[in-house]
């Protein structure tokens, strides 16, 4: 749980940078703005370190995955709701190391094992 409040607590001091957004291009007239739905190619995982956190913890396994890696609910880390739109890709390189490459791994490795 250390783990996650030092990564979360590391979030908000990027919070100025991440609150910044790029504008959305207007589109030509007439044309479409609906965006189709992506895919995921046959035989690809169903959940990946780059899949947003309050996804993986709506599903039972990966939520699971994340408890048995993480050590402790991420839920109830009082930053969750700031950091739960984002990815663990996202969220590491603002955890100042906490979030290692090796834990990394074993999220990644948990999450494909989910069928």
């Amino acid at each position: 749980m250390k783990l996650i409040a030092a990564a979360a607590l590391t979030l908000f001091a990027a919070a100025p940078v991440l609150a910044q957004t790029t504008p959305t291009p207007t589109p030509a007239p007439g044309a479409t703005t609906a965006t189709p739905p992506a895919t995921a190619p046959a035989g690809a995982a169903k959940f990946t370190v780059d899949t947003p956190i309050e996804q993986l913890v709506a599903d039972e396994k990966a939520k699971a995955v994340l408890t048995s890696v993480l050590g402790g609910d991420i839920t109830q880390n009082p930053f969750y709701d700031q950091i739960k739109a984002m990815s663990f890709a996202q969220v590491q390189p603002l955890s100042q190391g906490q979030i290692t490459d090796e834990l990394m791994k074993k999220l990644a490795d948990g999450l494909a094992a989910i069928k």
